[in-house]
Order: C-alpha cells, then structure tokens, then sequence
C-alpha cells in the first residue's frame, strides 16, 4: 500500500509547514491509522516550535514517532486520534490514540495504538497526552485524604492536575492562575479559583503547571511547613531564578522534578505506561472534560495557528486539529 499522506513539520524555528509524504506499505504486525483528530500540547509544542529545546535534551525530548531532529525539521507531536484502516481483524475500524505527530494518515505498530473505551468520544481523547501527563504529576506529589492542594496554573495540565486531585476524599483543592475567566473552567470542573494575590497559603501539597517562573516563586509562598512542591512545567531553555534565601529553608521545603516519560518510582513495580495510558483513556469518560477543549482547527491552517498559539495563546486551553475523512 504506497498512498500519500500529509504531515506537519516545524520547518525552522518559528515556521511550520504542511508536507506530502508516501506512506510505507504495512509490514505484519503494523496498522495504518486514518486521523480524525489531533491535540497541541501547547506548552511543550510551543517551545518545539520556537526552537527552543536546548541541545543537552534532543534525545530525551524525542517523541514515540518523531521525524527530523531538532531544533528543525522536525515532525513533532503526541497526540493523535484515529480509525484503525487497516490491521488485525480485531482492530479494524476500531479508533485508536496514538503518541504520534500531526498527520492524516500514518502506519505503525499494533501495539502502539490505544483501542478508545467505550463511552470516549474521539473528539475528546485527544486531551490522552495531557491526562497521562497529569497521572504522573498525582504520583509524585502523592496528596493524601483531607490535603489542602494549590495547583498554580491554570493550563490543560494544571486544569486536569486540580481535577484530578478534587477526587480524593475530602481534599481542597485550589486553582491559581492570573487570567480570572480560568475561574469559570475551576466551577465547571469542582474546585476554588484564586488569582495568585489570593492565593491560599498553608498548602499539604503544591503542583507548579504555570511554565512561569512567577508561578513557582509563588509556590514556594504558599506551601506549608515541610511541604513538597511539584514541578511540572517544561522551561526548555530557560533559566529560572528563584529566592531560596526567605521561606524555602525555614519551612523545610522541597521541590520535586515530575516528568512523564518515566513512571515514578512509588508505581514502576506494578505500573508501565500502557496500563498508565489505558487508565488515563478510562478517565476521559467524565463528559466536563469538554470544557478543556477551547478551540478547533482543520490541519491544513495548523501552520498558522501553532505560530499564533506560540506568539500569544490567550484563553488557550487545549487546541483540537480537525481531520478530513475523505483525504
């Protein structure tokens, strides 16, 4: 099967183009997946796009099927949801997530899709990445029943961090961010909104999602005594100063790296990343997840839309790529 398909590069820094591609002929063992929908992570694509992952992680940032090297070309992306067109009889036209750059049609492994649940529209399980993303940062800040916990950033991983966290027994969870209309998406998904001014202090436990370095001065402000605060935002290349001479040592406070390419070491002996992905896929059941979805594109304009989202994001939250089905 030699047909052609179209994929997004980050052309330079700064510049994304749509190419034509020949699609390989599937190998046994391999599946061809038509795209419906794609997901930005907007955080991390951006600095992709912007050229600015530093030399010392090229390797580590690499994703599952990643094309060109950085800091361009490269074809970039993990988040793609697709109709299985052809594979093991068991898949066939069954919708799949995979960890796969922006493009219409592509061909990889069996055991690299995700056979959506029941009951998860694809439209929605592109917020997969995220989710996952926001597992692991639960893991490793470890909140217990009854925490008091500030997520500061009010991001799709921040959004879906204090989600997260609001479904433990008797947990109060608080959503910070400067923009107040993220105050209408912490209602809708069950938690308290402050602008950092506001900001609660005393907290069990703190989960930094802002990616500025603003948010995390203010974590170490508003965590409590021998409180962990957990870092989830990617700064790429980036330098971050932080004042680690006031409240940081009285109060015994520690910072936390959280990462998603590793399962955190209090899981690893029973949890790999597919059961961890399988699990993330069961939770986007939950219909109020919608609201993280903020706007919609069709593929062929994701040029100018990822040069629009990295120049100035707005109310951004998750941007969904549309596909055509007929091409």
């Amino acid at each position: 099967m030699h047909e052609d398909t179209r994929a997004f590069w980050v052309a330079s820094p700064g510049r994304g183009e749509i190419r034509d591609e020949v699609l390989p002929a599937p190998s046994d063992g391999e599946v061809v997946v038509r795209a419906l929908y794609s997901g930005i992570s907007r955080g991390t694509e951006a600095l992709v796009f912007a050229g600015r992952v530093p030399r010392s992680e090229w390797v580590r940032m690499r994703a599952p099927f990643q094309a060109g090297e950085f800091p361009a070309p490269v074809k970039y992306g993990y988040s793609s949801v697709g109709r299985i067109e052809h594979g093991p009889r068991e898949l066939q036209d069954r919708a799949v997530f995979v960890l796969h750059p922006h493009q219409t049609r592509y061909v990889v492994p069996a055991h690299a899709v995700y056979v959506l649940p029941d009951g998860v529209p694809p439209a929605r399980a592109v917020l997969a990445a995220n989710l996952e993303t926001a597992i692991t940062g639960e893991w490793d800040a470890r909140p217990h029943v009854g925490d008091r916990v500030a997520v500061i950033g009010a991001g799709t991983v921040g959004c879906l961090s204090a989600w997260l966290a609001a479904r433990i027994m008797g947990c109060e969870v608080e959503l910070v961010d400067i923009n107040p209309r993220r105050s209408t998406v912490a209602r809708a998904l069950g938690v308290r909104f402050a602008e950092p001014d506001a900001a609660a202090r005393d907290a069990d436990v703190v989960i930094h999602a802002s990616g500025s370095p603003a948010g995390l001065e203010l974590a170490l402000q508003v965590a409590g005594f021998e409180a962990s605060i957990v870092e989830m935002s990617w700064f790429g290349d980036q330098t971050v100063a932080l004042s680690l001479g006031r409240e940081f040592h009285a109060k015994r406070l520690t910072i936390v790296s959280s990462q998603v390419g590793s399962v955190p070491a209090s899981q690893r002996s029973r949890w790999d990343t597919r059961r961890r992905m399988q699990l993330a896929l069961t939770l986007l059941g939950d219909a109020v997840l919608d609201t993280l979805i903020t706007g919609e594109n069709d593929f062929e304009t994701l040029p100018r839309v990822m040069a629009d989202l990295t120049a100035s994001p707005g109310d951004a939250l998750c941007q969904r790529v549309r596909y055509s089905t007929s091409g």
